[in-house]
């Protein structure tokens, strides 16, 4: 099964259960020497950028879920494309993950709630405080802090509600050396 890094809205659990049911959340990750930012069209997407990194979610892609993902980010009708890049585990240990990047390199604002949902998304794994406020950057002025989630329109043309887990997923990687223990595990 492939590694898919997820820095959007897929990196909400129930909303990828839904999704792509067959795949799995491996934990938190970093795609170093790239950054976030929000593409013409109002998505997510990354871009090369040295001195930056993007938080994300590392999920074992069932190879079945690949065609749902790829209708999701609406791949054939070329709003994202899939290349391979390598990603750091939190732990340190990398790994080649398939990354969905973003067709236009043109920034322009968010859709209406999608970064609040990002937001919600993101805030359950525990990246670093930097980086969410680099996210919240992203968000109108009456809206930061506020810790909304609404819902908004997918590339896909489905309505999203993102329902962000609790708490971490506690997945350990089929192929997990001691190296990638958890602090204090």
């Amino acid at each position: 099964m492939p590694l898919y890094f997820a820095y959007g809205s897929n990196m909400d659990v129930e909303a990828m259960r839904a999704r792509c049911p067959r795949s799995t959340p491996l934990g938190a990750a970093r795609l170093a020497r790239h950054r976030f930012f929000i593409m013409q069209g109002g998505y997510a997407s990354v871009m090369a950028d040295s001195r930056r990194q993007v938080c994300g979610v590392l999920w074992d892609l069932a190879l079945g879920d690949v065609r749902a993902l790829d209708a999701y980010e609406d791949v054939r009708g070329g709003l994202y494309r899939k290349i391979t890049q390598p990603v750091l585990r939190w732990q340190g240990a990398s790994a080649r993950a398939l990354v969905y990047v973003g067709a236009s390199v043109q920034s322009a604002p968010p859709l209406p709630g999608y970064m609040e949902s990002v937001l919600a998304a993101a805030r359950p794994w525990n990246f670093p405080e930097a980086y969410l406020r680099e996210l919240e950057a992203f968000l109108p002025t009456s809206m930061r802090q506020r810790g909304d989630a609404p819902s908004w329109i997918a590339p896909d043309g489905s309505s999203q509600q993102i329902n962000a887990v609790t708490e971490r997923p506690k997945v350990r990687p089929r192929f997990a050396s001691p190296l990638d223990r958890e602090p204090g595990a």
